[in-house]
């Protein structure tokens, strides 16, 4: 493998390392979001999260001809461009488990909320019939007043 090789790998790494870093950054506002409840700014970052998803995937496909090579065969221009790239490599694992972890609040999170919501709406579904059945029950026979007109 080349030293060109090498400088694209690193480049590649360090695009996945700052794509994955705002990636993180708009799950923390996704968690934040969906626990305050305001479903128009989720939608936005909803949006930004699907595009930069998208950069990650085009990412990903350029650094599979990398994945089956060994790396001990790699020529790299310097040990510590080598270790850079290394470190920023065990770096996106680890921003890839925060990310993953915080999704699995955020969708917990969201859960919980929608859970929420629909048991209101089931008590003031039934609070609407109580009240319904309430007026119904406590009017006496002849106090409707018919307003139909009869020719």
């Amino acid at each position: 493998m080349s030293e060109q090789e090498t400088d694209l790998l690193a480049e590649l790494i360090s695009e996945r390392f700052d794509c994955l870093r705002r990636l993180r950054q708009l799950v923390e506002q996704q968690v934040s979001l969906v626990e305050g409840g305001d479903l128009t700014r989720l939608l936005d970052v909803l949006g930004a999260k699907q595009r930069l998803l998208w950069e990650l995937e085009r990412i990903e496909r350029a650094l599979d001809p990398f994945r089956g090579q060994n790396p001990e065969s790699r020529r790299w221009r310097s040990g510590q461009l080598r270790q850079q790239c290394a470190e920023q490599s065990a770096r996106c694992t680890q921003l890839l488990e925060e990310i993953m972890a915080e999704e699995k609040r955020s969708q917990s999170r969201l859960v919980e909320r929608r859970e929420r919501v629909a048991a209101e709406l089931r008590s003031v579904e039934q609070a609407g019939r109580a009240c319904s059945a309430y007026l119904t029950a406590s009017a006496p026979p002849g106090s409707r007043l018919d307003l139909s007109a009869e020719e």
